[in-house]
């Protein structure tokens, strides 16, 4: 069966007032990012920005995607809606991140970023502890890494894994393993979020 993937523009419209305030607040050299439902949206608030700004990096922002943001970057502004992709944005570039979501302009709260390094910590002392490990490993194109869980399954001499393959990975299914308390992700990277017993394999690996 061929999958089709189709791109779905949202209809919000830019405020410019809003857009012309806030403005004046942002760094002088900031990257603008989108969902793909947003670009329309980002293009119309790269024009405006560019009027006083240099945009230095303009790209799509993917549920696993990292980008690589200029030395000169100063801030990140995205295009989307909700916090998810703001929030790991601002974790994993360390710059000062805005998010542009309704009409509404937000910055990302350091304490926010804070809970996310807690959680990790946490996540990361559960493994260590852990008699048991289910081992996550997403049937999705691109994010399927079978052979990696493998041999990650191999080298755990002390513990004993499982692993556990699905194309929708469900968090509320881990209660039908209660023996389990320690899941390690090959998937999304960003699958850890707000997760106290989730630790991307890149960091036990």
């Amino acid at each position: 069966m061929k999958t089709l993937f189709m791109s779905v523009l949202s209809k919000v419209i830019i405020d410019n007032s809003k857009l012309e305030s806030v403005n004046k607040s942002l760094p002088k050299n900031l990257a603008v990012t989108y969902s793909i439902q947003y670009i329309k949206l980002a293009k119309e608030i790269k024009k405006v920005l560019e009027k006083s700004h240099k945009v230095t990096l303009f790209t799509q922002i993917l549920g696993c995607s990292k980008p690589k943001f200029p030395k000169n970057t100063e801030a990140v502004l995205l295009v989307s809606n909700g916090k998810f992709h703001a929030t790991s944005l601002a974790y994993e570039s360390n710059l000062p991140t805005y998010l542009y979501d309704n009409g509404k302009f937000t910055k990302i709260r350091e304490s926010e970023i804070e809970n996310l390094k807690k959680n990790e910590k946490i996540a990361y002392m559960k493994f260590l502890h852990a008699d048991k490990v289910g081992i996550l490993v997403s049937t999705k194109p691109g994010q399927q890494k079978l052979k990696k869980a493998l041999q990650f399954k191999k080298s755990l001499k002390n513990k004993k894994s499982y692993i556990f393959t699905s194309n929708n990975i469900g968090m509320g299914e881990f209660e039908n393993f209660p023996d389990i308390k320690s899941w390690v992700n090959t998937a999304c990277p960003r699958m850890d979020m707000n997760q106290k017993v989730i630790v991307n394999i890149s960091k036990v690996a």
